[in-house]
Order: C-alpha cells, then structure tokens, then sequence
C-alpha cells in the first residue's frame, strides 16, 4: 500500500514537471501572446537578419506592437524582405528604424522599431527604407582577428 501511495505522488511530480517545461517551451518560442486583432503590413529589406525567424516580436520602446510575418529572399536584389504584421493601435512615421537585437540569453532575435520625426505615416504594404542588420558574433570576431593580424605585420 505504501508503495502504490509514493508511485502515485511520483506520477503527479513527473506530470507537474512535464507541465511546466512545456509551459516554458511555448513562453520561449514565442507561442503564448498572441493578442494583435486588426493589423497592417509593412516590409523591411536587410542584408543579414542573423536568427531572425516568423513570429519574432517585433518591438518599440520594449512593448511588443507586432509579429514577424515572413522572410523571403530576394533574388534579384539579393537581400532578405522581412513582412512584419503591426497591431492597427500602433502608428509609425514613415521614417521609422527597424534594427535587428538579440535578448536574453538564448539569443532570441526580435525587430525593434525607433519612430523618426516625418508627418507621413507608415501604411499597409509601405516599405521601412532605413534597417540596420543583425550583428552576427562570428563576423565580428573574424573582423577582429583580421585586423590583430594586419596589425602585427
């Protein structure tokens, strides 16, 4: 009897815990949030977006106000063209930033926006013309090491 009670509350433990990993699994992977009704498109062109991926956040001032929709590579200009889908509460100049950042210690990518100053304002289907594209450590790095070795010679 007393075996068959530890086997028991093992099992509820287990339960929990496989509960709360998978609770962690879809707060991580961005699969929880998920409150943006009515939303406008917009695009963004960069030359390296790094991990980015389809629903990253997409950031202004550390509040999320949309999700990356797609990533498709342009062949012809040879560049990455990010869809990014933005809650219709959130309205933009059309001489906003988007910057490519990494948070947390999983490298999470996310797009964050910096509003500029025009009176116009970003619409559905407007491109983003100013991007800044993700730092990438391994590029760094080798640049890093390129110029220690030229300074050397």
């Amino acid at each position: 009897m007393e075996r068959i009670k530890l086997d028991i509350w093992v099992g509820i433990f287990v339960i929990l815990g496989i509960t709360a990993l998978f609770g962690l699994a879809t707060k991580v992977g961005n699969l929880t949030s998920n409150n943006i009704k009515d939303t406008y498109f917009v695009y963004a062109n960069f030359e390296n977006i790094g991990g980015l991926k389809p629903r990253a956040a997409v950031k202004a001032s550390g509040v999320v106000v949309g999700r990356v929709e797609s990533i498709v590579f342009d062949t012809e200009a040879y560049h990455a063209v990010v869809k990014i889908k933005v809650d219709k509460r959130y309205i933009f100049p059309k001489d906003t930033f988007a910057n490519i950042y990494t948070a947390g210690l999983l490298g999470e990518q996310y797009i964050g926006l910096e509003a500029g100053g025009d009176m116009k304002n970003l619409g559905d289907g407007d491109l983003i013309s100013q991007t800044q594209d993700a730092v990438v450590l391994e590029k760094l790095i080798s640049q890093f090491l390129y110029n220690k070795a030229s300074e050397e010679d």
